[in-house]
């Protein structure tokens, strides 16, 4: 019908090749971290919390030992809240091991314009000061509209802005994979 609009879906990452990804960047990790006993992976909530525990896990596997996790939500730190608030809250964010002087480093699934980061590391600003933060993603599409650039990349997925990258994980979506989406 006239009006209507197409979605057009393309895979580009299935169960697999997110498996490959993610065991690259627990090993690239490691070895910028020159192991893993000062380091704290922190995920942005939702889908960066379930990456951070996949992560873990293989870093467990390759170091024999396991790195803590966080999990934050950073909802009310967000730049484009309607209600801002001079003192937000971390409402939904655990931190099991103080992040003072430690390596965090921020999980999150797709990395766009780079304000979710932003708003990831006032909230860790507001919990302590740690040594370093470094950004780990599964995506990065571009587009960024801060200076801020992942050290640790799953993908590059060069996209337009009329485009929509998907990541669906097992733990809430009931299935793993990265789609591509374009309205036509």
């Amino acid at each position: 019908m006239a009006g209507e609009e197409h979605l057009e879906e393309k895979e580009i990452l299935d169960e697999k090749a997110i498996g490959r990804a993610l065991t690259r960047l627990a090993h690239e990790i490691i070895e910028r971290n020159e192991g893993v006993d000062a380091v704290v992976l922190v995920g942005i909530k939702t889908r960066g919390i379930y990456l951070a525990n996949r992560l873990a896990e293989r870093i467990e596997a390759i170091e024999k030992k396991k790195v803590a996790v966080g999990e934050l939500d950073i909802t009310l730190y967000r730049d484009d809240l309607k209600q801002k608030t001079d003192d937000p809250k971390l409402i939904d964010s655990i931190l099991p091991v103080s992040i003072e002087s430690k390596s965090v480093i921020l999980i999150d699934d797709v990395l766009y314009t780079g304000r979710t980061i932003r708003a990831a590391m006032d909230a860790l600003m507001d919990i302590g000061r740690p040594q370093r933060i470094q950004l780990a993603v599964l995506i990065d599409r571009g587009h960024r509209e801060l200076p801020i650039r992942p050290d640790y990349i799953g993908k590059n997925v060069p996209t337009s802005k009329e485009e929509e990258i998907a990541v669906q994980l097992n733990e809430i979506d009931g299935t793993d994979t990265v789609m591509i989406r374009t309205k036509s």
